[in-house]
């Protein structure tokens, strides 16, 4: 049984589930077998770059015409179902089209789109997001210490920046930085190669192996003035492209709760012990249903996020609500799934280790859960409570 109890795929339109199913099959076809063996070996899915292309999910139709409408509910489900099959994959996918596309879309100029997004639709150019530092994570908004200097119609930036996705081998590195004349946050889109811009690949990861994050030092890197993003003037705009990857983060939560609970449920009713299959007693019975309740809560929660967000009509505490729930619900989910395996839940061909390990990144990432509690609360009490 699919942990899609409450049978959500129902709510799309014909049209959609047509999409979403050649969603499912390449990543039936294309992801789900070797992702044990990238995720060992810390391969990234680079490969599939022009198989993904094919599908035609990158961006949105403003981006460039050649992209279908895309509602944020079909989106977020997609999202969903990569993670459900390889969180490293889902990342790897999101990290392009969400945060590096994300920038560009929501604080480049008219000119900046059309010079870049039709490229990143087509994955001719890959994109990156640089804002979480090796000293700074929860505090970028008041901490940033990667700073940004005019010179002319030049702007050179130095510092240094952590866990950074696709950074190795990414076109256009979205990098932020803080603005030494007015000590406010702006966003510049660094090319590969640039002299200066140095990433370097983090290995030995437990989590979302299949990955590549980047430690980049930025030692005078010169921007041209026309790779500033123009609509970036303050962390305020940073905010409203992690506002859409938050919620992103929530379906992959979701999705990764998903695969776990499919491996597990998969493993009960064929594993026997004691002369039957362990899926016939209780306590594992018990375990698969609180993991079917953890995942249809976190359903419910992002497919009324993503009609909000379709509507214009969702706001940052609610995306931060989601992030916030869904990972918890995750970790716990993936948990319960190790269980039923027993000692074969630490072996990898078994999938569950992998669901696993990868719910840890995807729980910190974009925002702690302390942080998007924080969040939350202030829309509750009208409170700042983060210092």
């Amino acid at each position: 049984m699919e942990a899609d109890f409450f049978h959500i795929r129902d709510v799309l339109t014909a049209d959609e589930r047509a999409t979403l199913e050649r969603v499912r099959d390449f990543l039936d076809r294309e992801v789900r077998p070797g992702a044990n063996e990238r995720w060992a070996a810390e391969e990234s899915p680079l490969h599939l770059r022009d198989r993904i292309r094919e599908l035609n999910i990158t961006g949105t139709y403003a981006d460039d015409p050649s992209v279908a409408p895309r509602s944020y509910l079909l989106t977020g489900m997609i999202g969903m179902e990569m993670a459900r099959v390889d969180p490293s994959f889902a990342t790897f996918f999101g990290v392009h089209g969400g945060l590096g596309m994300g920038s560009i879309r929501e604080c480049g100029s008219d000119e900046q789109k059309e010079r870049w997004l039709p490229s990143m639709v087509r994955w001719e150019r890959i994109g990156a997001f640089g804002l979480t530092e090796p000293l700074v994570g929860s505090g970028t908004a008041g901490g940033l210490t990667t700073t940004a200097r005019r010179e002319g119609d030049t702007w050179v930036l130095n510092g240094e920046k952590k866990w950074i996705g696709n950074a190795t081998f990414a076109d256009l590195v979205v990098i932020w930085a803080r603005d030494e004349a007015d000590n406010q946050v702006k966003g510049f889109v660094v090319e590969q190669g640039t002299p200066g811009f140095t990433p370097e690949r983090l290995r030995q990861k437990i989590s979302l192996r299949g990955v590549h994050n980047a430690h980049i030092v930025l030692d005078d890197v010169r921007v041209p003035e026309e790779n500033r993003l123009q609509r970036a003037n303050s962390f305020r705009d940073t905010a409203r492209v992690l506002k859409t990857t938050r919620g992103g983060v929530a379906w992959s939560a979701t999705g990764c709760a998903m695969g776990a609970y499919e491996a597990a449920r998969a493993y009960a009713v064929e594993r026997e012990q004691f002369g039957r299959p362990i899926g016939g007693f209780q306590l594992v019975q018990d375990l698969l249903s609180r993991m079917l309740g953890n995942i249809t809560a976190c359903q419910a929660m992002v497919m009324r996020m993503a009609e909000l967000h379709d509507q214009d009509k969702l706001n940052d505490a609610q995306a931060a609500l989601a992030k916030m729930f869904c990972t918890t619900r995750m970790r716990e989910t993936v948990a319960w799934a190790r269980e039923v395996f027993g000692g074969n839940g630490i072996l990898l061909e078994y999938d569950v280790a992998r669901f696993f390990a990868d719910a840890e990144a995807l729980y910190s990432y974009e925002g702690t859960r302390d942080m998007n509690s924080l969040i939350v609360g202030r829309a509750c009490t009208g409170f700042s409570a983060f210092v």
